[in-house]
């Protein structure tokens, strides 16, 4: 099941998390092309519970699912069924880049991973300050990830992505002295 107004995830094929196409079916209204979302975070309960799956789209993907002209229509529907299949998220041309969440300080670090390519899971996330080892990062929620170093970090700090299907990324650097929250710093590698 799909419901219209939730968080942006379609952006425009640029993202973070885990792709998947959706074709909505059962409606008028609906067109036969799949859609690519991006899918941002899992849903711990309410309607989650009920469902095998359930996708809360922008009014914009949720238009993009419609036949041209009935984009309205169909998000005025509220509900529906759709079709869905996982697929790699492929971000040509981009490298990951790393948003450095507001509430970050110097012994606290927490970033949203974007525009990561392959299968758009990361099941470990790592950071390596200047002159030190890898430190594990805990999973703050969908693709934020935090470290609280109970002392000052020192930068520039590397990160390394460990994805689901255990393959390894180091950004070198990526984050540099003088960073600052709310940034965004690009690296030069994707998956």
């Amino acid at each position: 099941m799909i419901t219209a107004g939730g968080p942006s995830i379609y952006k425009n094929g640029k993202g973070c998390g885990a792709c998947y196409q959706v074709r909505c079916v059962g409606n008028a209204a609906c067109s036969d092309r799949p859609v690519t979302v991006v899918v941002t975070d899992q849903c711990p309960g309410g309607p989650c519970l009920a469902e095998a799956a359930h996708f809360d789209l922008s009014g914009t993907a949720f238009g993009a699912l419609a036949k041209p002209g009935q984009a309205d229509n169909l998000r005025n529907v509220g509900v529906l069924k759709v079709l869905y299949n996982r697929v790699p998220c492929n971000w040509r041309g981009t490298d990951i880049a790393f948003k450095v969440d507001a509430g970050s300080n110097p012994n606290y670090l927490a970033f949203l991973v974007e525009d990561e390519a392959g299968d758009g899971d990361l099941s470990a996330v790592e950071l390596q300050q200047s002159g030190g080892g890898w430190a594990q990062m805990q999973q703050s929620w969908g693709a934020v990830w935090k470290y609280n170093s109970g002392s000052t970090l020192q930068a520039p700090i590397s990160i390394r992505l460990t994805s689901s299907s255990g393959r390894k990324l180091v950004a070198s650097n990526v984050i540099p002295a003088g960073w600052q929250p709310g940034h965004t710093y690009r690296s030069i590698v994707n998956f």
